[in-house]
């Protein structure tokens, strides 16, 4: 089977978002891709509580600045779209009123005829939390619980009805209801994440570090799932995040996903030989200078991984 390629839609700040996002969006779905992606960053903090993603001392990257909104961006991208499904890699659980998530997911499925893709996650940043948490920061996996729970209540029939730590939903009619079951999508990064998404999530949504790694990740998430008596199968969309360089990248030191066209394209597909992948998403809006540079790239990529045989 053919993997799947996604692009990330342009949310960084050197971005015009009401134009930029289209145009992209447009250009990436003629190339051949067939998912648009977002992610979610509400804040840069000029002070940091702790270094990003928790490690201490790690700066913050400055692309982090004046990240536009996900469901905003992919609002305009499904507007311009026909066929490309429509990603979050990911939602932070926590930033978020269940049953308005929820809500805003369906009705952006109903309208786009059912082509959303729930990448949800619980997030790290402490700043983030304080600013806009329904919820403590140490009760984040809690959070992330409760929202599957509610997302399955409002998508489904009604009357909808839900009674949880956060949430308290008398017999109600809810909708729009999305336009088929929306996929959910989970990083799994702990024991506890991951057996919430062998129990609960239809696929899993990791960042792609190098294939040895990818592939014992996804023999431990095999094992735990026969542990756990699934039997349905795990979708795979993996994350690629790129440095992009238009000449290669010389020297012993390079990273995956580092590099010109072809170097990426190589990395995807000795990942693609690693681990039976469904989607790999590739976000390359870090690397390049603006939106037209983005859509080139992203058309030179696209024919490069193609022409691997992935």
């Amino acid at each position: 089977m053919t993997i799947r390629l996604g692009l990330s839609l342009p949310q960084m700040k050197h971005y015009e978002i009401g134009r930029d996002v289209p145009a992209v969006a447009r250009a990436a779905e003629a190339a051949g891709y067939e998912s648009l992606w977002v992610f979610e960053r509400i804040l840069f903090p000029e002070n940091p509580l702790e270094g990003m993603y928790g490690i201490p001392g790690l700066p913050w990257m400055d692309k982090y600045h004046g990240v536009a909104d996900p469901l905003i961006t992919l609002t305009l991208a499904a507007a311009v779209t026909e066929r490309a499904r429509l990603g979050t890699s990911v939602l932070i659980a926590p930033l978020h009123i269940p049953v308005q998530l929820a809500r805003a997911l369906a009705s952006l499925d109903a309208a786009s005829g059912g082509r959303v893709l729930a990448g949800l996650g619980t997030g790290w940043s402490r700043d983030e939390f304080n600013a806009a948490a329904v919820a403590p920061f140490e009760e984040r996996g809690a959070v992330l619980d409760e929202l599957l729970d509610v997302c399955a209540a409002v998508w489904g029939p009604d009357p909808v009805a839900y009674k949880g730590g956060l949430t308290h939903i008398a017999p109600a009619g809810i909708g729009p209801k999305p336009a088929r079951p929306v996929p959910v999508y989970l990083p799994a990064t702990s024991p506890r994440a991951a057996r919430r998404l062998v129990d609960r999530a239809d696929g899993w949504m990791p960042v792609a570090h190098g294939p040895g790694a990818l592939a014992e990740a996804w023999e431990r998430l095999r094992d735990l799932a026969a542990e756990r008596g699934r039997t349905r199968g795990i979708a795979v969309c993996v994350r690629v995040n790129t440095a992009y360089t238009p000449e290669p990248f010389e020297g012993a030191d390079r990273r995956p996903f580092q590099g010109s066209v072809a170097q990426i394209a190589e990395d995807i597909a000795a990942h693609a030989a690693a681990v039976p992948l469904d989607d790999v998403l590739v976000d390359l809006q870090g690397s390049v200078r603006d939106a037209a540079e983005l859509s080139d790239v992203a058309a030179e990529l696209h024919a490069a991984v193609r022409a691997t045989g992935v």
